[in-house]
């Protein structure tokens, strides 16, 4: 077993996760909460963190099964474990035990909350509480993945140990090129929904919370009583839609965009997954 490969990769996670984190940052400065400084500090521990141990443990290579399935079964839990920090720094969502739950939840897309007064919470880290559900959505370690050969270390088996199902499909020969071309998918459903959000009267934070909870099939909510709260049919009808398309193998988005719709339509993951929805409406 590489531990120096391992450690290292779990620091670069760390420095992806702490450079997230900005993003709330900047809604907690923006709507003047008091959430900032647990912010900032969860900023600032996350990175030093990642960059020590990207630094202290240097190794270059291949990254086999073994360290594959250990950075994956690692990753998730650190990744929650420093996800919990601006929620424990701030204190409003209790004990370190109810964050670790509520990062957990959003990283796996659960949506489970130990929250019963949402709207209570500061934004910039109700932010951060939604923005967890869009990183564990696609896969913060796939993100990862594609940029590994930055610190000349080949992902390797990392994405078979990473990605789900009996098969692992790739829309590129090379896997840093196939977790690019996913992400850029999600990120392009993400603009288009967020776009579209907003022209149903939706302020950009607004819009942005739903639309990670939209797109990671997971449902955190920056109100109390969720999508409802709205009112607004045009809303729901918009979130309707992309849920739907969220649901769809991101591979079979791919064929869409290269113009291959009869492959398609045949799919039968495609037409089983449809046909339930219809079915069940």
């Amino acid at each position: 077993m590489n531990w120096k490969v391992v450690f290292k990769v779990l620091g670069f996670l760390l420095i992806v996760l702490g450079n997230t984190m900005i993003l709330p940052f900047i809604f907690a400065i923006k709507y003047h909460g008091d959430d900032i400084n647990a912010i900032r500090t969860a900023i600032f521990i996350t990175l030093a963190v990642g960059i020590f141990l990207t630094l202290f443990f240097k190794s270059e290579g291949n990254i086999k099964s073994k360290e594959g399935f250990v950075i994956v079964s690692l990753g998730w839990i650190v990744v929650s474990l420093f996800g919990a920090l601006p929620f424990y720094l701030h204190g409003s969502f209790g004990g370190f035990i109810n964050c670790v739950f509520e990062s957990m939840s959003g990283f796996t897309t659960t949506g489970a909350t130990i929250l019963s007064d949402i709207e209570s919470i500061p934004k910039g880290l109700l932010f951060w509480r939604s923005l967890t559900h869009w990183l564990g959505g696609m896969g913060i370690i796939l993100l990862t993945i594609a940029v590994l050969p930055m610190l000349g270390i080949s992902p390797g088996q990392l994405y078979n140990a990473e990605v789900p199902g009996p098969t692992k499909d790739r829309v590129s020969p090379k896997i840093k090129d196939t977790a690019k071309i996913l992400w850029l998918i999600y990120a392009s459903l993400t603009v288009i929904e967020t776009i579209f959000l907003m022209l149903g009267g939706l302020d950009l934070y607004t819009a942005l919370t739903h639309t990670f909870g939209t797109l990671a099939t997971g449902g955190f909510s920056s109100l109390n009583t969720s999508v409802a709260g709205f009112n607004n049919l045009y809303v729901e009808i918009i979130i309707l839609i992309f849920m739907y398309l969220a649901g769809v193998n991101f591979y079979l988005h791919f064929y869409l965009i290269k113009g291959n719709l009869k492959d398609f339509l045949k799919n039968r993951e495609w037409r089983f997954y449809t046909s339930v929805l219809v079915l069940a409406t």
